[in-house]
């Protein structure tokens, strides 16, 4: 890793974890030769020893084109965009800064392994609960009676173990602190907050807007 690229890696794996905890809807895409597939799905990171994700869990319509190609060629990459937003020279007292765009980014290569049965049925138990958590009259599978495994029946689930990844957190790392702090007093006062939050975690230490 470069000094640049080491500038924009997440703090610690759990960073990682928490971006996909955050934003589960990523694009898999299928990378063997000859006949690429892309679909965008909510997946679940399982995390192993120093909170490293291991491998990724989701499902999708046995109907979707990505289920046969995968089956042909399981070797896939899974991209996941975290917080984001565009950079405005406007905020900035200094107006020789550069437009730029923040964002927080991971990428792995995965090789996809279909399941089924009671594996699936765990893998949507899990799922619900985190999207679930938190909400008011929060829903659960049970409510659905028999429709539930009408559905369940048209759907696959798949494990994706991991064998390499890359993140990218561009977060104002780089920049001087005045303009750290004008682009953060800017992200307070116009959003996005979410943005906000993690340029600040990724910048400790950095002066207070």
């Amino acid at each position: 890793m470069n000094a640049i690229e080491d500038r924009f890696a997440p703090p610690s794996p759990a960073d990682v974890v928490r971006l996909i905890e955050e934003n589960p809807l990523a694009w898999i895409v299928s990378i063997g030769a000859g006949d690429f597939c892309a679909t965008l799905l909510p997946l679940r990171a399982i995390t192993g020893a120093h909170d490293r994700v291991e491998k990724l869990v989701g499902h999708c319509a046995r109907t979707n084109r990505l289920v046969e190609v995968l089956r042909r060629d399981p070797r896939a990459a899974i991209l996941f965009l975290g917080p984001q937003g565009y950079i405005s020279p406007s905020w900035m007292r200094d107006r020789t800064q550069a437009p730029t765009w923040n964002y927080a980014s991971v990428q792995f290569l995965v090789e996809v392994e279909f399941c089924e049965d009671s594996a699936l049925d765990d893998m949507l138990s899990d799922l619900v609960g985190a999207m679930e958590a938190g909400r008011p009259r929060a829903w659960s599978p049970a409510e659905m009676g028999e429709r539930y495994r009408q559905l369940a029946r048209r759907i696959i689930g798949f494990h994706a173990p991991v064998r390499s990844s890359r993140a990218k957190f561009k977060l104002g790392q780089d920049e001087r602190d005045d303009v750290f702090a004008d682009i953060t007093r800017a992200l307070e006062e116009q959003g996005p907050r979410e943005l906000l939050q993690w340029m600040e975690r990724c910048n400790p230490g950095r002066p207070a807007r």
